[in-house]
C-alpha cells in the first residue's frame, strides 16, 4: 500500500465505506491521501470502553500496513436502559432496521429518553505505536419513530442545537456538533504536525 502522490497516506481502520467516507470528509483540510483498511480484514474488538477498541483497530491496521492508521469506535448510550447498547451498538441486532426496532421496543413509552453518541479516535504511527487519541460526545434523545435516512441510529437520534435528527443533519452540522466530528477536530491540528504538514 503506497501513496501515489507525495501526500502522506492515512488508512481509516475500518471495512465500512460510510465511515471512512466521514471521517475523510471531517479531516479534508489537511493535505492527506485517505484509504480504507484492506479488503477481508477483521479485527475483534474485546476491549471495554471505545478507546480500547480504537487503540486495538488503530495499531493492527498500521502493523498490517506499514501506513500511518486512524481508528474510530463509537457508540449510542441510552440513559434508560442504563447506557446500552454502547460498546455493542453495532452488535445490537443484525440490521440497522432490527437495531432501531429493538431500541425502541426496550425504550417502550418512557418519557425519559436522553442519550448520546459517543465516539473514540486513536492514530497509530507506521510502527503500530498510538501516539494521538481523542474523544468526543454528541447529546441528544432517543425519538419514537424515525425521521430522515441514516446508516445506523440516526434516524431516532434528535439533536436539540440542530433542530433535526443526525440522519437529518448536513456534513457541516455532523463535523461541528457530532461525536465524530468533536473527536476528529480534537485531533486535526497535532495530526498534521505529526505528518509534517503543520
Amino acid at each position: 500500500m503506497r501513496p501515489s502522490s507525495t501526500r502522506p497516506l492515512l488508512v481509516i481502520a475500518s471495512g465500512n465505506a460510510y465511515k471512512v467516507a466521514e471521517i475523510s470528509s471531517m479531516l479534508d483540510a489537511v493535505d492527506l491521501e485517505v484509504c480504507r483498511q484492506p479488503d477481508g480484514l477483521e479485527i475483534e474488538e474485546t476491549g471495554s470502553t471505545y478507546l480500547e477498541n480504537a487503540r486495538l483497530k488503530a495499531t493492527e491496521v498500521a502493523r498490517l500496513t506499514g501506513q500511518w492508521s486512524l481508528a474510530d469506535d463509537s457508540g449510542l448510550e441510552v440513559d434508560a436502559l442504563g447506557g446500552a447498547p454502547g460498546l455493542y451498538s453495532a452488535r445490537y441486532a443484525p440490521t440497522d432496521h432490527e437495531r432501531i426496532h429493538r431500541l425502541l421496543q426496550e425504550l417502550g413509552t418512557t418519557p425519559y429518553r436522553s442519550a448520546s453518541f459517543n465516539s473514540a479516535m486513536v492514530l497509530a504511527d507506521p510502527t503500530g505505536q498510538v501516539v494521538l487519541e481523542a474523544e468526543g460526545i454528541c447529546r441528544g434523545e432517543i425519538l419514537t419513530t424515525p425521521e430522515g435516512h441514516g446508516g445506523g441510529y440516526d434516524p431516532i437520534f434528535w439533536v436539540r442545537e440542530a433542530g433535526m435528527t443526525y440522519a437529518q443533519m448536513g456534513q457541516h452540522l455532523k463535523d461541528k456538533l457530532g461525536s465524530r466530528g468533536k473527536a476528529a477536530r480534537a485531533l486535526a491540528p497535532r495530526l498534521k504536525q505529526l505528518l509534517g504538514l503543520g
